[in-house]
């Protein structure tokens, strides 16, 4: 299933950059707050990857690694989440996946299914591989895919929506 949509590849000496960077931002701190009112649904979707996989997406790796950064630090200093113990991790796997997103946005310049399927993929075996790094924790690392699998179908899925279906 591919869509047809216009990908962007914002640089950091645009204007656009910043603005859709604080609009991902914003997005990200109220998304979680609408997943946790569902138990344990921060953990089990994960909606901060999806905004930040939506936007790198549409508007480049540079514009989403921006946002990588920014929505988990503003969403602990307003909200106390996530913890400060799991920024490094958290950080870490949303810049994985702004990097594999805008990168392959960039050289596919289309949206379909499988590669966004890949961009999961790609990035959550990354992201493991930098989390065990980071931690030296096996459990950790396998409880994100075990109990986090629905935040990967809604990565896939939810984005394709939101690529295919906002302007």
């Amino acid at each position: 299933m591919e869509t047809s949509v216009r990908l962007y590849a914002l640089n950091y000496d645009e204007a656009k950059t910043y603005l859709w960077a604080a609009v991902f931002v914003a997005c990200n701190l109220i998304l979680p707050q609408l997943f946790h009112l569902i138990p344990q649904g921060g953990i089990l979707f994960a909606p901060l990857s999806l905004v930040i996989l939506a936007g790198a997406y549409k508007f480049g790796w540079k514009t989403g690694l921006l946002a990588a950064v920014l929505s988990p630090l503003v969403n602990h200093l307003l909200t106390g989440m996530p913890a400060w113990n799991v920024m490094p991790v958290m950080v870490m796997k949303l810049m994985v996946i702004a990097i594999v997103a805008g990168l392959t946005a960039q050289y596919f310049r289309k949206v379909t299914l499988p590669l966004l399927v890949g961009v999961v993929l790609v990035s959550l075996s990354i992201g493991c591989l930098g989390e065990l790094i980071l931690t030296s924790g096996i459990e950790t690392t396998i409880a994100d895919v075990t109990i986090g699998w629905p935040g990967l179908l809604l990565q896939v899925f939810g984005s394709w929506l939101i690529l295919k279906y906002i302007r």
